[in-house]
């Protein structure tokens, strides 16, 4: 299916996936303000993501976003269905390193920077949490 907006043209494939859309994430919570409740959010948007018509093509995990990446994390199950439903999930290696969990991915590939900046700059949406 080829779908048009004002300002680019994308692609959602047959999986759901809209190959000009990458989601970056900075925080194992959603928003500011109370932690106890950004980390509800976050629960909920990644599980509701998991349920969305339209999915980002890659996500992007940074700085605290890698703990929502590793083993016991509390989303786990969902960014695992995400990656089986054809997302591709990336999380910073520094970051991993910084935060001594480098051993403990437990979902998608370790990236860089490098590549972070060419993903982010050859998308055509880029959405940051």
């Amino acid at each position: 299916m080829r779908t048009e907006d004002k300002m680019t043209e994308y692609i959602i494939d047959e999986r759901g996936i809209r190959d000009d859309l990458v989601v970056v994430v900075g925080s194992d919570a959603f928003g500011s303000g109370s932690e106890e409740l950004g980390k509800n959010l976050m629960k909920t948007y990644l599980y509701s993501m998991t349920e969305a018509d339209v999915k980002p093509h890659t996500m992007i995990f940074i700085n605290n976003g890698v703990l929502l990446t590793v083993e016991d994390s509390p989303v786990l199950e969902h960014l695992q269905a995400l990656a089986g439903s054809g997302v591709t999930i990336y999380t910073c290696g520094a970051c991993l390193n910084y935060h001594g969990l480098e051993a403990k991915l437990a979902v998608g590939e370790v990236t860089n920077m490098y590549s972070v900046v060419e993903l982010m700059n050859s998308s055509g949406n880029v959405i940051k949490l």
